[in-house]
């Protein structure tokens, strides 16, 4: 990634939220480097160096200012090939790939040589895939450490070391500090307990963010027991399967009164399971969005409602099941029988809400279901179908509904699928995949919104709007709700 350093000067001075995460800049003089927006006075010029990463910044000598936190800055969405591919191996590190897998089978999974991997990296972050991993497990350690009451052995584990003496040699080496020092209160860090049922953590975003027709939306599309909108706050069950282990519970999600963050509450059964938890939660809210850059492509279309996202998916195969549900019924309709799958294929959870009592079906659960069963919920024979075997292709690896995914080589599988059409494929896409350029080109209330009735002229339409599409679609659907 180029930088040129009078551009990211003038965005340091000015604390320009647009660039927060697209640089760090580190000061020779303190050895120490910051985010863009952090509210210390800023530095000389000369004394200023730029990197497209934390990892880069830290590989240089440089330490994370315990001011601005550079580990809670957002991600960034990228419709550019090397980016995105880039962007894509981050997010599987973010969610432990590897750390399980290794390098080459997560160059395998992006469909490219782990030499093309290496260098789609370095171009985009500065570093090699293994320094980035690296800092990623000490930026998330750092984060438990100041948010968290997790006793440090836990947040050693939880952050991927393999020992508690390599986690405390490692911290001790990059930031010059004890990992108990972060507990201080004079740093802001949270004290030391017995026990903790819930963890707390603030994860960034770049203004503004309209929460309140993302949780309108998530809420119309809620899976009974699964998931609820409440008030402002959305909250979920959780199953994640990571090194063979199965990791049950909740989250909470709702926006900071004054931040430009959201507020995400994790209940304590996740703590081994925080890395990929917090790397949905991100994807889910769209949190890695250039709002700037869209409002510039969609033009008029997005003054309406500035900052509104793509909602994406906490869980791909769920979301997936869900799209084939409302396949040709009303979104009401499609909750309802959402609703009744979650209840009869799900698995029961207790939490502190009455309204989640389900964690969704697994993939392989659902491939072992017969058509039969699931019809009897009140759906169609074939859509029963479509159902069965989309989880036969997820459980056996042929389809990874995640974001960054090969979006060709993923629609075509999808395509694949008996009973998924192009509306199905993109919108999936648009959402589990989080492709900004997805285009449901046949959906009605899309039609509706531009008062066209042809699927052809709404595709010619929506050529004004590459590369962010599916961002289109979402301020087309809005347009047609009551305010």
């Amino acid at each position: 990634m180029t930088l040129d350093s009078h551009t990211c000067y003038r965005a340091l001075k000015a604390r320009d939220a647009r660039f927060d995460g697209r640089f760090f800049v580190a000061v020779s003089s303190t050895r120490i480097y910051c985010r863009p927006v952090c509210t210390v006075k800023p530095p000389k010029r000369e004394n200023c160096r730029f990197f497209p990463s934390a990892a880069a910044a830290e590989s240089n000598g440089y330490r994370p200012c315990l001011r601005c936190r550079p580990e809670l800055a957002p991600g960034n969405a990228s419709v550019d090939a090397t980016s995105r591919l880039a962007q894509a191996a981050a997010s599987m590190m973010e969610d432990r790939t590897l750390d399980q897998d290794g390098l080459d089978t997560l160059a395998v999974r992006l469909g490219i040589t782990d030499r093309h991997l290496r260098r789609a990296f370095g171009a985009e972050f500065g570093v090699s895939p293994v320094e980035f991993a690296q800092t990623q497990r000490l930026l998330l350690a750092k984060r438990l450490l100041t948010d968290t009451a997790l006793p440090v052995t836990e947040v050693a584990f939880a952050s991927g070391f393999g020992s508690v003496r390599r986690f405390n040699a490692l911290f001790k080496q990059r930031y010059r500090l004890i990992p108990s020092q972060l507990r201080s209160p004079l740093r802001g860090g949270a004290p030391v307990a017995a026990a903790v049922d819930v963890l707390k953590f603030e994860l960034s975003f770049r203004p503004p963010f309209d929460w309140s027709a993302v949780s309108a939306f998530l809420a119309a599309r809620s899976i009974a027991g699964v998931e609820a909108v409440e008030g402002s706050c959305y909250r979920r069950t959780v199953r994640i399967l990571i090194d063979g282990k199965e990791h049950r519970g909740w989250i909470a999600i709702e926006m900071s009164p004054k931040k430009p963050t959201l507020r995400v509450a994790v209940s304590a059964s996740l703590a081994k399971a925080l890395p990929p938890v917090l790397s949905r939660v991100k994807a889910l809210m769209d949190l890695a969005c250039h709002p700037a850059e869209v409002a510039q492509a969609l033009g008029a279309l997005a003054k309406r409602h500035p900052g509104l996202r793509v909602p994406g998916a906490f869980d791909g195969f769920e979301m997936a099941v869900r799209a084939i549900l409302g396949q040709q019924v009303t979104v009401v309709a499609a909750r309802t029988v959402a609703g009744r799958f979650a209840a009869t294929f799900g698995d029961p959870i207790e939490t502190p809400f009455a309204s989640l009592t389900t964690l969704f079906p697994t993939a392989m659960c659902v491939a072992a279901l017969s058509p039969g069963r699931i019809a009897r919920l009140g759906m169609p024979g074939a859509r029963a179908r479509t159902v069965v075997a989309l989880a036969g292709a997820v459980a056996d690896g042929r389809l990874v509904l995640m974001p960054n995914a090969d979006i060709e080589a993923t629609l075509d599988e999808l395509r694949a699928l008996p009973g998924v059409g192009e509306w199905t494929a993109q919108y999936i896409a648009m959402r589990a995949l989080s492709w900004p350029d997805a285009f449901p080109h046949t959906d009605l209330g899309v039609m509706k919104a531009l008062g066209e009735t042809g699927a052809r002229r709404v595709l010619a339409a929506g050529e004004a709007w590459r590369p962010w599409r599916a961002y289109a679609v979402m301020h087309l659907w809005q347009s047609l709700t009551k305010e």
